[in-house]
């Protein structure tokens, strides 16, 4: 898990976006990213992650168009979250996250996994799946990190799987 620079604290950076917990910043992840504002005890529920509920056959157009922001809330439906009034959509993943997605009733949760610190950056697993893994490199910087954007169901299957590729390399 990687936090901002130490010599760098949240007010330095410049600042995107604003809520109750968190605030959203340049990311070294990636791009933007969200931040504790202070701290924040396991179980508490972060932001909400708010968009709109959707049918399997709209959210599959919607991700043949390249959107990253959608969740799977089983065989029925899933939930887009590309909207402009969802600053969770910027939160990155992490092989080893601070946070994790939970459905309650009709809202989508970003609740902290364990005691989080001021200042560090909220992430959670992205769930995906094997196909095309390779196209979503990993740069959360955790020391267990399988290099790809996967559910920890596939962590194993990443690491056999690169493993392998370095033997191959190895020799040739």
């Amino acid at each position: 898990m990687q936090d901002m620079p130490k010599n760098m604290t949240v007010p330095d950076l410049p600042l995107i976006a604003e809520m109750a917990l968190v605030c959203f910043h340049k990311s070294v992840i990636h791009g933007t990213g969200g931040f504790a504002k202070m701290d924040i005890a396991a179980g508490t529920r972060v932001i909400k992650y708010v968009g709109e509920k959707i049918t399997k056959a709209e959210s599959l157009r919607r991700c043949e168009s390249n959107n990253e922001y959608i969740f799977s809330l089983g065989d029925e439906s899933d939930f887009d979250g590309n909207v402009p009034w969802n600053p969770a959509r910027f939160l990155n993943h992490s092989c080893d996250p601070n946070c994790e997605a939970e459905w309650a009733g009709e809202h989508l949760w970003i609740i902290a996994k364990r005691d989080i610190r001021a200042g560090e950056e909220l992430t959670f697993n992205y769930g995906y799946d094997l196909q095309d893994y390779r196209e979503h490199p990993c740069r959360c910087g955790a020391t267990g990190c399988v290099g790809y954007i996967v559910a920890a169901e596939f962590f194993e299957h990443v690491k056999r799987q690169n493993r392998f590729a370095s033997e191959v390399r190895l020799e040739t």
